[in-house]
């Protein structure tokens, strides 16, 4: 395995939800699909990972974690789930990120594994000049190799106006825990401590997200409605509905879309609702491949088309004061 494939990743799923009315925000529907799994299926190579926050359910086999103390905050959180880690990089996501995806995992990964230049401390990289002819510690505990070359601390998104966003971010694991342990000597606890008191330490490459889709998060309900609303734009629904169909489904199967809008464009006339043949072709598949009953995968598509349908409508009614959308 290399740095790219050998990584495990830590979901930070906890947290009130204040803004949310207390609401389990990683078990909030978007697209048909909670947004935990969202995030779940931008780093399916992960070797393991970790969820930290109460037990609710997932796509895929995962590890469970509670920070203690309950409710401690995200250095507690980060400290349960690297408990739980052994591979040499972690990814450190929270698990409100309805469209981070898997090119976006794999460019954190790339840049928190580079050695070609150092990172500034914090974040933004920069020339790292002279010779180091023995392995040693560079400024701030990059680690140098006999080449010369700081290796970072990570990488972490930085959205279009230029905030940071540790919690979209690939670390290595040996800085991440010797910052941790510096932060809770100096404190005395991880509990309530905000994430800028571990930044500080490790030297990040900064990742930008030009069009801030990736490190999109959602805070409020304005947030999940405008998530919502997003995926059924006219360029992305098609994409996204076949996306939900198949993580439904349970398949992995790369559609060509355009070419299955003709074929059921030419062989039902010119249907109106471009859904309809997509979703059964995919079920046909789903029936071949695993040998499972039509009438079930078709129950569990026509229940997720309910879902996608309800998310909408809700949306549409709500007026004036905030409201508790469908979940």
């Amino acid at each position: 395995m290399d740095d790219l494939t050998d990584y495990d990743t830590i979901v930070l799923a906890g947290g009130a939800a204040r803004r949310l009315g207390g609401a389990d925000k990683p078990s909030l529907s978007v697209g048909g699909r909670p947004l935990l799994d969202r995030v779940l299926a931008a780093c399916p190579d992960a070797a393991i990972t970790v969820v930290v926050g109460p037990r609710r359910p997932a796509t895929r086999a995962v590890v469970h974690a509670l920070e203690d103390p309950p409710g401690g905050g995200p250095l507690a959180a980060l400290d349960a789930g690297l408990r739980h880690t052994t591979a040499p990089t972690v990814l450190v996501l929270s698990a409100d990120l309805p469209f981070l995806t898997a090119a976006t995992v794999q460019s954190l990964l790339e840049a928190a594994t580079r050695t070609d230049g150092a990172a500034a401390p914090g974040g933004g990289s920069v020339p790292h000049e002279g010779h180091v002819p023995h392995e040693g510690r560079a400024p701030h505990g990059g680690r140098v190799p006999r080449d010369g070359r700081t290796l970072r601390d990570g990488a972490m998104l930085q959205d279009a106006s230029g905030r940071d966003q540790p919690l979209v971010a690939a670390y290595r694991a040996e800085p991440l825990r010797r910052e941790l342990a510096r932060v809770r000597a100096e404190h005395g606890t991880l509990a309530g401590l905000p994430l800028r008191a571990l930044m500080a330490g490790l030297l990040l490459e900064r990742v930008p997200d030009a069009t801030t889709t990736a490190s999109f998060d959602c805070d409020t309900w304005e947030d999940i409605s405008a998530a919502r609303a997003r995926i059924r734009e006219h360029g992305n629904v098609l994409d996204e509905w076949i996306t939900a169909v198949k993580a439904e489904l349970g398949i992995e199967l790369d559609v060509d879309t355009a070419a299955l809008l003709d074929l059921a464009r030419d062989a039902a006339h010119g249907v109106a609702r471009p859904a309809a043949p997509l979703t059964t072709f995919l079920i046909g598949y789903a029936a071949g491949q695993q040998g499972r009953d039509v009438q079930e995968l078709t129950d569990r598509a026509a229940a997720l088309a309910n879902r996608w349908a309800a998310e909408g409508a809700a949306d549409a009614d709500a007026t004036g004061a905030e409201t508790k959308p469908a979940q």
